[in-house]
């Protein structure tokens, strides 16, 4: 009787060994592809470091650890497909066949190893055009496009396609933001699907609109749509869906006129996204430089200096993270929630701008209401804002981390900022790679610099504002990584992680109303700052009675 338990306790300890182990090696891989991660986008933020093939190799083979070091776990497959598109990115840039060669056969391994796996699809959309290469050496034009001769003073345009999950869809709607000088629109889908996009050639001779031609692969328009939206504005006249085939949708845009123009898609759920800008910089609005308000005694009334030297700085678009069906993290504290806490926040720091700085405020949502990331962006682009921000709580797995953050967009260079834009924008941290391609489109017309020095001064008035009051304030410091809400946004724009709502001292705080109330009193003396350093003269011609 002994000895069988004792056989019994053996196995027992066996089997926990056994458990311990699995996450133990889960655990590490997971922090070996995020190692990863930020190697290459450390690599891409770098022009001077992707020149060299040494720089390309490291990051690869840090892939390529996640898989051999447990091919059997959940992110074998990920490392492995990652593996192999740095070495077709690198391919691009050596132009060596054994490159290109070397991300083919690994691409071959994922589709023939994890055939379960979203990333066999990923794989197997990289091996198409290797595929229909071999099969035909002149590729074929898009069916959308109609074969004509080319003449020596008008090319075709050229095409774009943009590769993603090959099952069919359904277009579920297409949605508008315009103002005279940015139209944003935004076609919904129910799952990921591949797209091609082109401009139609300008025919001074016809009557027919300049077109943007969006070909969407693998899918069929939902019976509810509103096939046509009346845009109307100075750029766009309208847009419409047509199923031009049995398994492919296109989305038509007529043109007025533009600058220039974006696409790109976001997941979570799945849209496509299509920023158009106009000619010139953003329209300045009248109120921007408005007449002294001067009585009959010649004295400048109390605030109207003020609101003139705001410098350009004069409506501020605020957004409180999450909404609605959104709930955001989930507080330390039963019943407590990033989207109510954030409001709160948000609401507090609209009233205290109006106040002291006597700047208009727009807030994305007032309540609790969902609004897309997307639909975040555009209202602060379509409201010619000056600055955005964003509020947010931070949280994480693990309950003792705490602090506070600012964040602007760009590449992320460390594992927390992929972590939290992650976390952020909906997604697996996965995909924080796939974004890179999107920034590198978008960065000419995001304002990086201001951005940045925006959550210098953001973040360094809430470290100094809450540690005079509070222990244990933890400074992270200003942080850059890819958020969704951030993507497009035409002015300086920062997302703000207030505090952890996972760490039950933080959670504490962000429950009270004084907590809030000082946070918004940092975020404030941040804006002011940046107010000030933009234009130094404009705090010396501030008297004591300009408000």
């Amino acid at each position: 009787m002994v000895k069988k338990k004792a056989y019994v306790y053996l196995l027992l300890l066996v089997g926990l060994v056994t458990y311990w182990e699995t996450g133990v090696a889960a655990a590490s891989s997971k922090d070996q592809y995020y190692r990863s991660a930020a190697c290459y986008n450390k690599l891409l933020s770098s022009p001077a470091q992707s020149k060299y093939r040494h720089n390309w190799l490291t990051c690869i083979e840090k892939y390529q650890t996640v898989f051999t070091d447990n091919p059997s776990g959940t992110w074998a497959a990920a490392g492995l497909y990652m593996s192999g598109k740095l070495y077709m990115e690198l391919y691009q840039l050596s132009l060596k066949e054994s490159d290109r060669q070397e991300a083919v056969d690994i691409f071959q391994r994922v589709v023939k190893q994890f055939p379960k796996s979203r990333y066999m699809q990923k794989a197997q959309a990289e091996l198409n055009p290797v595929i229909r290469q071999k099969k035909k050496k002149d590729s074929s034009k898009p069916r959308f496009y109609a074969a004509k001769k080319k003449s020596p003073d008008r090319r075709t345009p050229p095409q774009e396609t943009v590769k993603t999950g090959a099952s069919m869809a359904t277009i579920a709607a297409l949605r508008y933001w315009s103002n005279p000088k940015y139209t944003r629109v935004v076609i919904d889908a129910d799952r990921e699907l591949a797209y091609t996009h082109r401009l139609s050639a300008k025919d001074p001779s016809s009557s027919k609109p300049q077109q943007l031609l969006i070909e969407l692969n693998q899918s069929r328009l939902d019976k509810g749509i509103k096939k046509k939206i009346p845009i109307n504005d100075d750029l766009l006249t309208d847009a419409h869906a047509a199923q031009n085939q049995p398994d492919a949708v296109q989305v038509m845009v007529d043109i007025k006129s533009f600058r220039t123009y974006k696409i790109f898609s976001l997941r979570n759920p799945f849209r496509i996204v299509l920023d158009v800008w106009g000619g010139g910089e953003k329209e300045a609005p009248v109120h921007r430089t408005p007449d002294p308000v001067v009585p009959k005694g010649g004295k400048v009334i109390k605030g109207a200096l003020a609101k003139q030297l705001s410098l350009g700085v004069s409506r501020i678009v605020i957004d409180p993270g999450h909404g609605g069906r959104d709930f955001g993290a989930s507080g330390y504290y039963k019943g407590t929630y990033e989207k109510d806490i954030v409001l709160k926040i948000a609401l507090l720091l609209a009233q205290k701008i109006r106040q002291k700085l006597k700047a208009e405020v727009i807030m994305t949502r007032d309540r609790d209401r969902f609004l897309t990331l997307e639909e975040r962006t555009a209202i602060a682009n379509t409201k010619n804002a000056d600055l955005f921000i964003s509020i947010h709580t931070n949280a994480s797995e693990d309950p003792r981390a705490y602090g506070i953050e600012t964040y602007f967009l760009n590449l992320a260079t460390d594992e927390d900022a992929i972590l939290v834009a992650a976390r952020e924008n909906a997604i697996s941290t996965k995909n924080i790679s796939d974004l890179q391609g999107i920034l590198n489109d978008l960065m000419q017309n995001a304002k990086i610099n201001e951005s940045s020095r925006l959550a210098v001064h953001i973040q360094d008035s809430m470290h100094r504002h809450l540690r005079k009051r509070y222990r244990q304030i933890h400074n992270k410091g200003v942080k850059q990584a890819p958020f969704y809400v951030l993507l497009g946004a035409q002015m300086p724009s920062v997302l703000v992680e207030t505090s952890f709502i996972s760490n039950s001292r933080e959670c504490k705080r962000l429950r009270s109303p004084d907590y809030q109330d000082h946070l918004a009193d940092s975020i404030l003396a941040g804006i002011e700052r940046y107010i000030k350093e933009t234009n130094p003269t404009a705090s010396l011609q501030r008297g004591p009675g300009t408000g």
